[in-house]
């Protein structure tokens, strides 16, 4: 989520404008075609939306190829999971070519049984497509699959769909831990707060 909160603020002030904390939590549930298309609208922002996304990809390429880093203890997690044979998948707003820089910079790609984005279902993250997705390529039954967020919104859209969930807080944007905990079937503040096989004896 940083990285977005830094692209967002750097384009706004590119265009001389400010977000407003409407306008941040709008941005927050938006596939990037979305967000092109709002920041030219709103702030005049490049020729056209399409331009705006080819910034966006731009800004995101050089992020996640070469700065992009792991939550702390998130890598150690899934690498705990992975070695006692749970199937692991990230489903993601962020387009393909950022995802797989990313996980391959950081380290979590060769773990993972799929990688799926919101624009391999054509829906946004307020709908469970890209959940739904992911499950099917693990091969794994709704009611023993965990989703991992960090918004607010998007526990809702798990929940919604039937998956248990795990709310891993990151900022008050994306939701306070006390909404996040009221939310999720499980809340923490940090991956490092998590023991593996506790996990999978509660899961």
């Amino acid at each position: 989520m940083g990285v977005w909160r830094e692209m967002e603020s750097e384009f706004a002030h590119r265009a001389g404008g400010e977000l407003s904390p409407t306008d941040k939590d709008r941005l927050t549930t938006m596939t990037t075609p979305e967000a092109g298309e709002f920041f030219h609208t709103k702030f005049g922002l490049g020729t056209s939306p399409q331009e705006v996304v080819r910034m966006v990809g731009e800004y995101m390429m050089e992020f996640y190829s070469t700065r992009a880093t792991a939550r702390p203890g998130a890598l150690e997690f899934v690498r705990s999971l992975f070695e006692r044979g749970i199937r692991l998948s990230v489903a993601s707003s962020s387009p393909m070519p950022y995802l797989l820089a990313g996980l391959s910079h950081t380290g979590f790609l060769p773990m993972l049984d799929a990688v799926v984005s919101v624009d391999d279902v054509g829906k946004p993250k307020r709908e469970p497509a890209v959940y739904d997705r992911a499950r099917s390529l693990m091969g794994t039954e709704l009611s023993r699959t965990w989703g991992v967020e960090d918004a607010l919104y998007a526990i809702g859209t798990l929940k919604r769909a039937g998956y248990h969930t795990l709310a891993v807080y990151d900022c008050d944007l994306s939701g306070t831990y006390a909404e996040l905990s009221a939310s999720a079937e499980r809340a923490v503040r940090d991956f490092r707060d998590l023991d593996p096989d506790e996990f999978i004896e509660f899961a």
